[in-house]
């Protein structure tokens, strides 16, 4: 019996340039969130509300994107021999679920208010609206580069991206409601944000939970995976194969393999293992040799 473990990285590192961009546009980010949602009480503006919910999850995305660096530099102890990068899931969820409620309660308003509508300072609002669409504009131009390099700062920069659109939606409402004076406008852009927004949180809690649960990545096939572990030449068998994500980007790997009768080495076997375990994209496994004639009536193919 033998086993055999192999560790890689398959995400780019956030070099320090990286980190201090995310820095900034957090700081830009929180500052406008802090006076829109301001601006949202003062003018009565549920666009401006709403919006201010998809600028939190912003806010939220960045501050998990650093946290995620901050955590990744850390090294697994007693405690926690995976590491604390998991951390990242459950803030993600625990944002998501804040955000359901706060977008389903800007729907029940913005309902009520469709049949009573509200006296909007248009001037405050669209003034509030290019504010927030300036900071996005500085946001993305930030990211763009490291974008490209990591897909924690790509994750980062879609956020600030999606929030522009948002932005741009409360500029087209304050627009309407000055030309037409119709106050109901301001409810439907606030539906439209909340409509918008809520499929995206709904994919994020959905995720979250997946990876918690221990649920297969996405991206791997398991059926082609057991079947090309199952063609390795001195493989009788496999059982025990699961296949899990520690975090978003991160899949881990556990696996038994029965050994057969062919004249290769444990190593040759795991050395082929590797190859097949990587080409699925995972690149931390565990994986376990048997003998044929020990476990024979245990072992069975998947």
């Amino acid at each position: 019996m033998g086993a055999g473990h192999s560790h890689g990285h398959s995400h780019g590192k956030v070099e320090g340039g990286n980190e201090r961009r995310l820095w900034i546009v957090l700081g830009l980010t929180t500052a406008f969130l802090i006076a829109e949602v301001t601006a949202a009480l003062i003018t009565n503006s549920l666009a401006l509300l709403s919006d201010a919910a998809h600028m939190f999850t912003d806010v939220a995305a960045l501050g998990i994107s650093l946290l995620a660096i901050r955590i990744g530099r850390r090294a697994a102890d007693r405690k926690r021999t995976f590491g604390y990068q998991r951390f990242e899931i459950l803030a993600a969820a625990y944002n998501a679920s804040v955000l359901f409620i706060v977008a389903f309660y800007i729907l029940y308003e913005a309902v009520k208010r469709l049949t009573a509508p509200i006296p909007i300072p248009t001037t405050a609002m669209f003034a509030v609206a290019v504010m927030g669409l300036i900071v996005n504009l500085i946001g993305m131009r930030l990211l763009r580069s490291g974008s490209e390099e990591s897909l924690n700062v790509k994750g980062a920069y879609l956020e600030v991206w999606s929030d522009m659109l948002g932005s741009v939606g409360v500029l087209v409402a304050a627009a309407l409601i000055y030309w037409t004076g119709f106050m109901w406008i301001d409810s439907v852009v606030a539906v439209g944000i909340g409509v918008w927004v809520l499929p995206r949180t709904w994919t994020l809690l959905k995720e979250s939970v997946h990876i918690l649960l221990q649920g297969t990545p996405r991206d791997v096939d398991m059926d082609s995976l057991e079947n090309s572990l199952g063609a390795i030449p001195g493989v009788a068998a496999i059982h025990d194969l699961h296949v899990w994500s520690l975090t978003s980007g991160k899949d881990v790997l556990s696996l038994h393999v029965v050994k057969n009768g062919l004249p290769r080495t444990e190593q040759e076997l795991l050395a082929d293992i590797e190859v097949v375990v990587r080409a699925a994209g995972i690149h931390h496994s565990t994986v376990q040799i048997e003998a044929e004639d020990c476990h024979e009536n245990e072992a069975h193919p998947h």
